[in-house]
């Protein structure tokens, strides 16, 4: 069964740093999959933070994200991380882990239940 399990969410004052992991089950990350980091807050349109293709190590972001997050891989441990440095309020959101195996998380699916990343001021 194809399981994605996002933690690592908490509280935490701007300018504070998180990582969150995401735990991969039923299948590898040497498949061709892409598994990307969304976001969903109150008010907004579902946000794509960061994806990552594991088997080649291809990495995208989302503008807000870009020079303050940082998304890598470990395969011995079939996990994926998001470090979250300089945070902001406006990141305050509830976070998931998605797989796309058609493309680099043009398609996510697998959401689970997320992680809650609050930043006050």
């Amino acid at each position: 069964e194809v399981q994605l399990q996002a933690f690592g969410g908490g509280l935490v004052q701007a300018g504070g740093y998180l990582r969150l992991s995401c735990l991969v089950s039923g299948f590898t990350l040497d498949d061709d999959v892409g598994i990307g980091w969304f976001r969903l807050a109150p008010g907004r349109e579902r946000e794509a933070v960061s994806c990552i293709s594991p088997s080649d190590n291809d990495k995208d972001y989302g503008d807000s994200a870009k020079g303050r997050f940082t998304i890598s891989s470990d395969h011995a441990r079939n996990t994926i991380y998001l470090q979250m440095d300089r945070l902001e309020p406006e990141d305050t959101a509830v976070y998931y882990c998605t797989a796309d195996f058609r493309g680099r998380c043009i398609h996510p699916h697998n959401w689970g239940k997320g992680t809650e990343v609050t930043v006050s001021s």
